[in-house]
């Protein structure tokens, strides 16, 4: 067997630092891009809520124009048999 060194424990845990140091740089670069795809999740989950705003107030302006819509062919309806003066 080998004889085991300190000069090379020391180069081994030399290499083992520099590896858990890239291990580290790597997570730091997961986190990142995590914070990135959660602020692109919120601003669409924004988007989402304000196009389902729009399009309830638009729903609400057809639901008023098909009331009045009707309330007119009603009108015009009821005319036919009224005596015109």
């Amino acid at each position: 067997m080998a004889d085991v060194t300190s000069e090379l424990l020391y180069e081994l845990m030399k290499r083992v630092h520099a590896e858990v140091a890239d291990v580290k740089q790597g997570q730091r670069e997961l986190k990142a891009e995590m914070n990135a795809m959660r602020g692109a999740m919120v601003s669409l989950h924004q988007d989402i809520h304000n196009l389902h705003s729009v399009l309830a107030r638009h729903e609400l302006r057809l639901d008023r124009i098909e009331n009045r819509l009707e309330l007119r062919e009603l009108s015009e309806a009821q005319a036919r048999f009224e005596p015109h003066p």
